[in-house]
């Protein structure tokens, strides 16, 4: 049993998409653990981000990701974290296949609709981050 983070993120939000993303999930046979809805500060944006604040990209996900309400989810379910990765389809929407949510409903690569760890260790730093701290 691997557990995740996954974030439906600002454009995801916006577009009224919330409860067709979580049922991609669900249909794979995982388990929605936990959910809130929050506006993520820029504090917690930078600490979640982290791993990428020496890339030329990091405003712009900064912008992004802080910039309207999103849907905070731990996932669970047995090898959870490459089922979730393959349901969300590569980071590339313009890669990505319909059918899977990048596919069917993101932008760019940035304006990707979600967000899920990418490794059990990102996962665990990434749950107490979201959920531990109460941010």
């Amino acid at each position: 049993m691997e557990k995740s983070l996954v974030i439906i993120k600002p454009d995801g939000v916006s577009k009224k998409v919330v409860g067709k993303i979580i049922t991609y999930f669900e249909n794979q046979d995982l388990n929605i653990e936990k959910l809130k809805m929050m506006k993520i500060s820029r504090e917690l944006a930078c600490k979640h981000y982290n791993e990428h604040r020496d890339k030329d990209f990091f405003k712009q996900l900064l912008e992004y990701i802080t910039s309207g309400n999103v849907a905070v989810m731990v996932i669970s379910g047995y090898n959870a974290i490459k089922k979730i990765r393959d349901i969300m389809g590569p980071t590339d929407p313009k890669k990505a296949k319909a059918g899977t949510i990048r596919g069917d409903y993101g932008t760019d690569i940035t304006v990707n609709v979600v967000h899920g760890s990418d490794s059990k260790e990102s996962a665990a730093r990434e749950i107490k981050l979201f959920f531990l701290n109460n941010s």
